[in-house]
């Protein structure tokens, strides 16, 4: 036990304890217990469960989050003060990490005894849950800016990963065709001295138009052209071509046929094989530039859709409410969450057409969008089936996003949209993914959410309301 005369001018030194009479001091100094921290030891663990209250008499420690597997810095706390209401209250586990900075210096009381205080003297619990209000919009704060970066960061990601391929597809076309243009106009010059006869000229002119055409409207299935590239591959060996398998993969793209070739070669059947063979790779060549130009063509077009929808996820350069179309938003979304879906999870549209455009904060509803689907393809493990649907449903626009996970359990649903509640592991979850929907579904747009789980189907229902945003829509139509 404590010194009572000593543990009373501690306490007088800390508010809300100096709030307390003369024998509730010293009826708390009874029960308390003295505590010694050394520099870099703990006072408490995020997720432990605690029934104490530190009264700091010296010394500093550190307050800490787990986010992302790392330790982020919130704040310090410095003696004289108090710590560890907080899960004493709520009857949680402790939502951060306390760690000694300095040699530190404590009394602590059981929660039990915190709570009688608390219960009998106004002033005391007036100013225990101001400090308490102001240490939970701290971490509520902080939270939220997490929060926010770890969207930021999954979108980024999923941004990058989605640019990534046809950058790089532009960057290599591009790189390869000047080359190639150079040697095509090598191969003119040459087979043009050579070859004066302009029929023939035109007829492998023609060929090549035609394969032009093919290659830029896309060409063959992909088992005929790998059943067509043998075929030729086997038609350029055994006319001896040289490196027939450089050629046989252009030629295969724009379409010809081995019989195109025995009549553009047949006047040299018996003659000269070097312009045979000029003419066979002038013609591939002009195959595999095109190729590539189209290939740089689509990641362009890539870059670009990608780029337009994070504009109108955003909506960047508009104002704070927008007309919004509810499919464009979600479109906009899964895009971005395109390379998490690619591993495994299928997609099934449900789309009401006839559902009007709403009036609305369409960043803020993308936020909604983002949670829900992003918990959803958390839940499933990468595997499963992601449903999408909307219709109307009494008066209002309805957004359902389900998955095949294995539900939430009974008895936590109700607690769900709690801020800082999280069924996920410490450090993996803030607990206000979905108390940031639940915020701009009913607080910002007046609607409501609503959730049915079970084994193998949990469904978010978004409920937003339609009459107003009908009118202002036909007004701006």
């Amino acid at each position: 036990m404590t010194d009572s005369a000593l543990c009373i001018e501690h306490l007088l030194a800390i508010a809300p304890f100096n709030h307390l009479p003369q024998e509730r001091l010293e009826w708390v100094c009874d029960r308390a217990t003295s505590l010694h921290l050394a520099k870099g030891d703990y006072l408490v663990q995020e997720g432990d469960l605690t029934d104490r209250v530190y009264i700091m008499v010296s010394g500093r420690i550190g307050i800490t989050r787990q986010s992302e597997g790392l330790a982020m810095p919130i704040g310090q706390h410095e003696g004289p003060g108090f710590v560890g209401e907080i899960p004493v209250l709520t009857d949680e586990p402790a939502p951060v990490t306390m760690q000694a900075m300095t040699d530190c210096q404590f009394h602590t009381i059981a929660g039990a005894d915190f709570l009688t205080l608390l219960h009998e003297c106004r002033d005391f619990e007036r100013t225990v849950f101001r400090l308490m209000q102001q240490r939970i919009r701290g971490l509520e704060s902080f939270l939220r800016g997490r929060e926010k970066m770890a969207a930021l960061g999954t979108l980024s990601a999923g941004l990058a990963h989605e640019l990534n391929n046809p950058a790089a597809a532009l960057v290599r076309s591009l790189s390869q065709v000047g080359p190639a243009i150079r040697e095509l106009e090598k191969m003119n010059l040459t087979y043009g001295l050579q070859q004066p006869d302009p029929e023939h000229t035109q007829q492998w002119q023609s060929v090549r138009d035609a394969g032009y055409d093919t290659i830029l409207k896309g060409g063959a299935d992909a088992v005929t052209l790998a059943d067509r590239e043998d075929e030729l591959l086997a038609w350029l060996e055994d006319y001896g071509v040289a490196k027939a398998w450089e050629l046989a993969e252009p030629l295969a793209l724009a379409g010809i046929e081995t019989q195109t070739l025995d009549g553009l070669t047949a006047r040299w059947r018996d003659g000269p094989t070097e312009l045979r063979d000029m003419g066979i790779r002038w013609l591939a060549l002009s195959f595999e530039v095109m190729g590539m130009i189209q290939s740089g063509q689509h990641g362009a077009e890539r870059i670009s859709e990608l780029v337009k929808s994070m504009k109108s996820y955003s909506y960047m350069d508009q104002g704070a409410q927008q007309v919004v179309d509810l499919h464009t938003g979600l479109e906009d979304t899964l895009r971005l969450f395109a390379f998490k879906l690619k591993q495994g999870i299928q997609v099934e549209r449900h789309y009401d057409s006839t559902l009007p455009k709403l009036m609305a904060h369409g960043s803020e509803l993308n936020q909604v969008w983002t949670n829900l689907i992003d918990n959803a393809i958390d839940a499933m493990g990468d595997q499963g089936t992601l449903t999408l649907r909307t219709c109307h449903f009494k008066g209002d626009a309805r957004v359902e996003i389900t998955d095949t996970g294995p539900g939430i359990p009974a008895e936590v649903r109700s607690r769900i949209f709690e801020p800082f509640f999280t069924t996920k592991g410490v450090g993996k979850g803030s607990g206000l993914g979905l108390e940031t929907v639940r915020r701009i579904v009913e607080n910002r747009h007046h609607g409501t959410i609503s959730l049915e789980s079970a084994p193998g189907r949990t469904s978010f229902a978004v409920c937003l309301p339609l009459g107003e945003a009908e009118i202002t829509h036909q007004n701006i139509d």
